[in-house]
């Protein structure tokens, strides 16, 4: 019997030994096929949106236990939406390096930036386009070598108000008067809005000419050069201003450009008291022309000032009623016109009047125009163009700034002191 139970127990002993060497033999299986898993990013698991500056997840396959790759910190986080387009994208490695980063949206475009000297992170230096996606592709290097590439995504708010604006002019060729104009259509809200679009506007000259950008109000920026233009000058006007905030809810949605040629140096001076109006190119005088100006009086009275032609119109009806003179006070007019060049938004042109010839040269009789005789005005028109100047002299009257172009009003230095970056 005892026999029996040697053998027995040396069964059950084997037994032992199998299953704990079945065991063993488990585990490391197991743990060899380990060292070659895929496992989430540092930070990262299934694919979904991250808190707010969490690690980015990674694009590729992760690196195994035994790396220890780079932590990436993005802003904005992976999934956000709503991101104002004024506000920065930035990558930061908090372990490892930072090798590069790239912010694009869905058709390619990117958006500009530089590496931070000094440290191992990257920051847009450009605005974002409003509601649009963008895809964040850093690469970095680990405190071990590990390489990894991270992708992380985000969306910008929908603008409740998409400011909108117009350049000019549009090409062509102009007078020596005509400024660089960003002329927005509703109000630019605040001082440092207007600051931010005035930074970001460009314009180029060549020759190369002194000029300043100032506000005429909330609405119009405009560049002067010092003095006149020189002619044959070329004029080049960029508005990279997509993104640019005007209002509450309300940015621009779009980049615009345009250039043009200054002309011949055309200037002209009306002196109201002699009814005189002479016209100059280049410094030579042109002609000499008999006119008749505003007759004396608040709403009527030619205002002095250095003005310059707005626009161009062959005909055209005047209604004093689009001018503050409605119908029924003794000044209100509605007449056909030939031969119109408009100087104000205030209703001043020059333009034919066969209806005062026997006025011109003699007296002031119009309702704050300038009246030529039909043959003289036609000369004026033809040779005419917009931004050439007209300056008036001889009334009480004064020119103000916003009832026209009206940055010739201002000295050059006082010109500068209306930028809103000053």
């Amino acid at each position: 019997m005892r026999s029996w139970d040697v053998r027995n127990e040396s069964l059950r002993t084997g037994r032992a030994w199998g299953s704990a060497g079945a065991l063993l033999a488990a585990v490391l299986l197991s743990s060899a096929c380990n060292s070659g898993a895929t496992t989430s990013a540092p930070g990262g698991g299934a694919s979904g949106g991250s808190p707010m500056g969490a690690p980015s997840t990674s694009s590729r396959t992760a690196p195994s236990a035994q790396t220890t790759p780079a932590v990436l910190k993005t802003v904005p986080a992976d999934g956000a939406t709503g991101v104002r387009p004024g506000d920065p994208v930035t990558v930061v490695a908090t372990t490892g390096a930072l090798e590069s980063v790239t912010v694009r949206d869905a058709a390619g475009s990117a958006v500009p930036g530089a590496m931070r000297k000094q440290s191992s992170a990257w920051s847009s230096s450009g605005l974002l386009r409003p509601d649009t996606s963008y895809t964040v592709t850093a690469k970095s290097t680990g405190p071990d070598g590990t390489a990894t590439t991270t992708t992380s995504r985000f969306r910008t708010l929908k603008p409740a108000v998409t400011a909108t604006y117009t350049v000019i002019p549009n090409g062509g060729t102009v007078g020596v008067g005509m400024p660089v104009i960003v002329q927005f259509d509703s109000p630019v809200g605040t001082k440092a809005m207007r600051a931010e679009v005035e930074k970001r506007v460009k314009v180029t000259s060549s020759p190369r000419q002194a000029g300043a950008w100032g506000w005429l109000d909330n609405r119009q920026l405009m560049w002067r050069p010092a003095a006149f233009w020189k002619p044959g000058t070329h004029v080049t006007l960029s508005t990279p201003l997509t993104g640019v905030q005007t209002g509450e809810g309300k940015y621009v949605g779009n980049d615009a450009s345009t250039s043009f040629t200054v002309g011949s140096a055309m200037v002209s001076t009306v002196d109201m008291k002699t009814h005189r109006m002479t016209v100059t190119q280049d410094g030579r005088t042109l002609r000499t022309f008999k006119v008749s100006t505003g007759k004396p009086g608040p709403k009527t009275e030619t205002r002095y000032g250095t003005k310059v032609i707005i626009e161009r119109r062959s005909a055209l009806t005047m209604d004093s009623a689009t001018v503050g003179i409605p119908k029924g006070d003794p000044n209100y007019y509605k007449i056909h016109t030939k031969w119109n060049m408009r100087l104000t938004w205030t209703g001043e042109f020059v333009h034919s009047a066969p209806w005062s010839t026997s006025a011109q040269g003699t007296a002031n009789v119009s309702h704050g125009c300038t009246n030529m005789a039909p043959a003289d005005a036609e000369w004026m028109f033809t040779h005419s163009k917009m931004g050439d100047v007209v300056k008036f002299t001889g009334s009480t009257r004064a020119f103000k700034p916003t009832e026209g172009i009206g940055v010739w009003v201002y000295s050059y230095a006082g010109w500068k002191a209306q930028s809103a970056l000053v």
